[in-house]
């Protein structure tokens, strides 16, 4: 039994890796401030005697030990790190420096959920490891980008200087159970849209591509990079490389949930990427030749399946 610290362990990701360590047989704290995360995504696992839930924000100092840490804590949809853009650069920036300083005094090794957005709006595609990226400093994206981007550094930085053991893994889109209904995601959008019958907005000519990851080939990812050889550090990238327009996903979206939506088409925001693909190559070779399991008619068809469930819900007072 291991003890592992969860950081934004009630949201999206962290609220499934918490549930998927568990049932593993480790001794899990999750940490959250609730900012986009959600009590009801780890209701179910309180009962848990192994599992301990704790309200915190990283950007202030936290003390536990611990033998691994997985730091998955920030805003990580545009409206919600858009909202406050000076509080995500310091989940990113000031949160990894307490994270990486807890890790080298308790001597556990520590895993960062970095993201594709580090590349920025791409000029080679697919995109691999090396490549350094295209990202505008000072754009609306850029506290999400850039402090991602700082984190990366930090943590080879406390890598090359302190001995921190690391990992870094760069998380393409990932969906499915637990998003947040209103986070401003493709996926979620339009799933709730077409669930509702509403009309599903398409950003631009809906031609831009995306690569998009069920949840649990991102957790098995993400714990085979934890188990790694020492020597692994990454980055790595962690996506799906089926590549599908958003105009495609609009329409299984509403083919699966035999919806009468209507697709309408609305200006394309600022510094939106128009490609984004990842290279899974070394991710095969370093991970036990991990790569995606679950494609997108089955993902979304379990992710339908739950958003159908939260919406039916009635609210109580």
């Amino acid at each position: 039994m291991k003890r592992i610290l969860i950081t934004g362990g009630a949201g999206f990701i962290g609220s499934h890796l918490c549930e998927r360590l568990l049932n593993e047989g480790n001794d899990v704290i999750c940490l959250d401030n609730y900012f986009t995360g959600s009590k009801r995504n780890i209701a179910h696992l309180t009962d848990n005697p192994y599992f301990e839930l704790v309200r915190h924000d990283i950007t202030e100092p936290y003390y536990a030990e611990v033998d691994q840490i997985y730091n998955l804590a920030c805003p990580a949809s545009p409206i919600h790190y858009q909202y406050n853009p000076i509080k995500t650069t310091k989940t990113s920036v000031m949160g990894s420096i307490n994270l990486l300083g807890l890790a080298k005094r308790i001597n556990a090794q520590i895993l960062q959920a970095s993201t594709s957005e580090v590349y920025g709006d791409p000029e080679i595609h697919p995109q691999t490891e090396d490549y350094w990226g295209n990202v505008n400093p000072i754009g609306i994206r850029s506290c999400y980008d850039e402090g991602k981007r700082c984190a990366e550094t930090l943590f080879m930085d406390y890598h090359i200087q302190n001995n921190v053991a690391i990992k870094i893994v760069r998380i393409f889109n990932t969906y499915g159970p637990n998003m947040h209904p209103n986070d401003g995601r493709v996926v979620s959008n339009f799933i709730v849209q077409a669930l509702k019958g509403e009309d599903i907005t398409l950003f631009g000519d809906g031609l831009q591509t995306r690569s998009f990851q069920y949840v649990d080939d991102l957790l098995e990812g993400m714990i085979r990079m934890m188990d790694s050889r020492k020597e692994f550090i990454g980055p790595v990238n962690i996506g799906n490389p089926n590549e599908f327009t958003i105009l495609e996903l609009a329409q299984k979206v509403i083919a699966l949930t035999n919806s009468s939506s209507k697709i309408i088409y609305l200006p394309l925001p600022k510094d939106d990427p128009s490609q984004r693909q990842p290279n899974i190559s070394l991710a095969k070779k370093e991970l036990n030749n991990w790569e995606p399991k679950i494609q997108l008619n089955e993902g979304l068809l379990r992710t339908i399946s739950y958003f159908d469930n939260l919406l039916s819900i009635k609210p109580t007072h």
